[in-house]
């Protein structure tokens, strides 16, 4: 048994946010033990009138002590009070969209009786979870990641593992605790914190597991697929470097506060934040002036405050890169419009860039930091060409009044996703959100999710009454 404890501070000002124990090897192989026994044993899954039932008093928990729960999250990992309560609501809301999902996806009728061979048959599909689901979070929404990886799993009936991420573990336990007291049977979602990285690869690539779900590091990621039991399915969310286009005629007083916000909030710790601000030359100085002013508006300091509108990074480190590959690009030519500076407390000014060398890291690289680039173009399809030359593939937008260009925008991103006068961080918890290429695999979003987690079984009945 681990005798370690895992103390976590927070990010702002290093104060005692909370305890959890860490789990050691015996301990990761009893949650296994536990959770294959659920699911090789068909007499204790659980019915839907069940996981509904579970799942509609686990939202009320939640709705009760939502500003308890993301002061929490604002605690433990740096996202400011009002953005952590929006996380908790959007968790609320994933949590009663599972539900829907129970009540109206039932399987599929396949057709028969078109020849001679599938004559006298009907056939239809219903679904079953895969297995037991293992889940590992990222740090940068404590909370509703984790309502996004477990939740579905006890909707599906999957008994599942998660694994959050060592420096926001308590949104996490917090979750499942909820789940429990309402109604969850003990060891369908179990928490583990192991020692060491060895561990989590070794539960990965356990055999036991029918679905892994992850949302971290593409290097990370892409060595634990490779790491999975034959049979095993998974899906990966990593990162990206969000291009944005904007047109000779977008609508700039719409356009830069939402862009501003994309590229900001959370101080930019966003797999899909606006960071590559690709800008027709005729408006690129107005336009990183002007965003310049707005990052300059805003309130950064301790997350836990209503009035906070950027929080710190998770750690020391992140804002030593972040200050480094912003000093680089200076250095080598990038205008410094607003910000460039560390402010303590792990925090950083939100930094404008205007025409950053192409090969900087600034412009190669995920940022995550609160960190805008503005590069100016003369033709959109070089700006579209400069978009797609990162091997990474996730949410793009562009900001026009013309539908061509927007529509050239859309047929020609190497992206999964394209939003039109919208910054790239938009998302609701039930649209497909998945990355491609170095981005990720498989697809996210709760009812994506939850088909994920399932076989479809296929039923073929004959009879002689069936015409």
């Amino acid at each position: 048994m681990s005798n370690e404890v895992l103390t976590v501070h927070s990010p702002y000002d290093g104060s005692l946010v909370g305890q959890v124990a860490s789990t050691s090897e015996i301990e990761v192989e009893q949650a296994l033990q536990t959770a294959h026994a659920i699911f090789r044993d068909r007499k204790q899954w659980l019915s839907k009138p069940e996981r509904i039932e579970i799942l509609e008093r686990a939202a009320t928990l939640i709705s009760e002590r939502k500003v308890e729960i993301a002061t929490q999250a604002a605690s433990e990992g740096g996202k400011p009070l009002k953005d952590s309560i929006t996380e908790v609501e959007r968790g609320i809301d994933g949590i009663r969209g599972c539900i829907e999902v129970l009540r109206t996806e039932g399987g599929h009728v396949i057709p028969m009786g078109l020849n001679a061979t599938s004559a006298n048959r009907v056939a239809f599909t219903q679904y079953e979870p895969i297995g037991v689901v293992v889940a590992v979070s990222a740090f940068n929404h404590p909370f509703n990641l984790i309502v996004h990886q477990v939740v579905p799993a006890i909707a599906v009936s999957a008994p599942v593992i998660v694994k959050p991420a060592r420096n926001t573990p308590l949104s996490c336990k917090t979750l499942v605790d909820i789940l429990y007291e309402a109604g969850l049977p003990e060891g369908w979602a179990q928490m583990v914190l192991p020692t060491n990285n060895e561990i989590t690869t070794n539960l990965v690539a356990d055999p036991r597991v029918g679905f892994f779900t992850f949302i971290g590091s593409a290097n990370v990621g892409w060595m634990l697929r490779s790491k999975l039991a034959p049979g095993a399915r998974c899906a990966l969310e990593h990162g990206g470097v969000a291009p944005v286009i904007i047109a000779h005629d977008a609508d700039l007083d719409d356009a830069l506060p939402r862009i501003a916000r994309g590229g900001f909030w959370h101080a930019g710790q966003a797999c899909v934040g606006v960071q590559r601000i690709f800008c027709h030359s005729s408006i690129a100085e107005e336009v990183a002036s002007r965003l310049g002013v707005l990052g300059d508006a805003m309130v950064v300091g301790n997350p836990t405050e209503m009035s906070t509108d950027v929080g710190p990074l998770i750690s020391e480190r992140e804002v030593q890169r972040v200050s480094q590959w912003v000093n680089e690009a200076v250095e080598r030519g990038a205008k410094l419009i607003s910000g460039g500076r560390e402010l303590g407390n792990n925090c950083y000014a939100p930094t404008v860039l205007l025409n950053p060398p192409i090969d900087s890291n600034v412009m190669q690289k995920e940022v995550f930091g609160p960190v805008v680039a503005v590069y100016a173009f003369d033709d959109v399809e070089e700006a579209i060409s400069l978009s797609n030359a990162l091997p990474y593939s996730f949410q793009a937008a562009v900001f026009t009044g013309s539908l061509d260009t927007a529509m050239l925008c859309y047929q020609n991103f190497d992206a999964t996703a394209v939003m039109v006068n919208e910054n790239t961080l938009f998302r609701v918890d039930w649209m497909p959100f998945a990355g491609a290429r170095l981005s990720g695999h498989g697809v996210g979003g709760i009812p994506h999710t939850m088909k994920e987690m399932q076989t479809e079984k296929m039923m073929v009945w004959r009879s002689k009454a069936i015409v």
